[in-house]
């Protein structure tokens, strides 16, 4: 047995998702047996709800390929880049038995992102970066500036990609939780990240999202795994996707009127007194889109604003997201997937494995305060869907089965 490690938002899963698991479980590639993928929940890293909620998606991985799918907890999916992989880094490391982590990157060699990722620890270039972001730059202009001017062209350049530079923030979270995963990187094929345009059989998740918002599921047939596709167009036909922020605009910005500044200065990711701009532009936006455009400057790009918003939304604190997950939880499993648990718990997995709400009862504090965050934002997420579901989704969903 040979476990491969993913972490991904599935958002939705797509054939360049099925094209990484092909490559990470072939003969002379990653030669993987097993897979197990952490996703986010019910909102995503870019700030917004997920398309699907993550029972869905997480039936729509094993389709695709995956074994056992388990879910990142909210105050690390609503983070930056670095928080984001630490998250799932460490949820894979408590397994105690993953192998390796594989991830895509546009450059599909390890050795450059390795170094990189080492450069970054460098506290010449981590003292330059700090000189450029006293100048008012975003972190990640900053970053690259710094890696050109220390370091050269050809380095700087990997920071284009928005893949490379998450693979970069996966190397340093195996070094951070000093796992012993060996990581593995799989060249990504067809569409750019955010390409609004498709490239052969490939299609990016953006686009895909924009086509089945817009009503325009059929198009996305030749991009997405055929099992994929059926169940995508059965969520629609019975009102549980796609989630739209539009539908719940005015219950975000009802609840943000009602936070006082002294409660946005708890917020993850502040700085700057960022949250003096913050409650100001809640008091003058009539929408989401004018409140994302007043709080927004070059350092605060739309991304972390965006992340900001929903966190206060959606009551995250920064204190949240301090040390590790409190526990695994999982979304869906098939044999192979439950071989994988069955191996975590007699490697004595670092954290509690959850496979059913009511296990969080024999849980500490901190779990089930975890837990209540999680409840309250699938109860707000529900409000974003064309047939809002009732309170206590959470308490309700059971384990996915293949």
């Amino acid at each position: 047995m040979k476990i491969a490690g993913i972490v991904a938002e599935y958002n939705p899963f797509h054939n360049g998702h099925a094209y990484h698991i092909e490559h990470t479980r072939a003969e002379r590639e990653g030669e993987a047996t097993h897979v197990v993928a952490v996703m986010s929940g019910y909102f995503t890293e870019r700030g917004e709800p997920a398309l699907a909620d993550p029972f869905l998606r997480a039936k729509a991985a094993l389709m695709g390929g995956v074994d056992l799918v388990i879910e990142l907890p909210l105050p690390w999916t609503l983070s930056s880049a670095e928080h984001f992989a630490l998250g799932g880094v460490q949820i894979l490391d408590a397994l105690s038995c993953v192998d390796m982590l594989s991830f895509g990157s546009e450059c599909g060699s390890i050795e450059p992102l390795q170094k990189l990722a080492a450069l970054l620890e460098n506290e010449r270039v981590n003292a330059r970066m700090r000189g450029l972001l006293d100048m008012g730059i975003s972190y990640a202009e900053a970053r690259q500036k710094a890696v050109l001017e220390i370091a050269g062209e050809a380095m700087a350049a990997l920071l284009d990609f928005p893949n490379n530079t998450l693979a970069i923030e996966y190397l340093r979270a195996i070094k951070k939780t000093g796992s012993s995963m060996t990581p593995y990187t799989v060249k990504r094929m067809g569409a750019g990240h955010d390409d609004m345009a498709p490239v052969g059989g490939m299609a990016s998740a953006s686009l895909i999202r924009d086509m089945v918002r817009s009503g325009r599921l059929v198009n996305t047939a030749s991009y997405l795994p055929h099992a994929v596709c059926n169940l995508l167009s059965t969520a629609v036909q019975d009102g549980v996707c796609p989630a739209d922020e539009a539908l719940i605009e005015r219950a975000v910005l009802a609840v943000l009127r009602r936070r006082p500044k002294e409660q946005l200065s708890t917020l993850p990711g502040l700085s700057e007194g960022i949250e003096n701009r913050l409650h100001k532009a809640i008091a003058e936006a009539g929408s989401l889109e004018e409140l994302y455009a007043l709080i927004k400057t070059k350092r605060y790009p739309m991304t972390r604003v965006r992340r900001l918003v929903w966190n206060a939304f959606l009551g995250v604190t920064a204190a949240a997201s301090e040390g590790m997950p409190p526990y695994i939880r999982v979304l869906a499993a098939n044999e192979k997937g439950l071989e994988i648990l069955r191996r975590a718990k007699d490697s004595d997995a670092k954290l509690p494995i959850v496979t059913r709400a009511s296990q969080l009862d024999a849980l500490d504090d901190r779990a089930k305060r975890f837990f209540t965050l999680e409840c309250r934002a699938a109860d707000m997420y529900a409000l974003a869907l064309p047939k809002p579901y009732p309170c206590g989704h959470e308490m309700t969903s059971k384990l996915e089965r293949s």
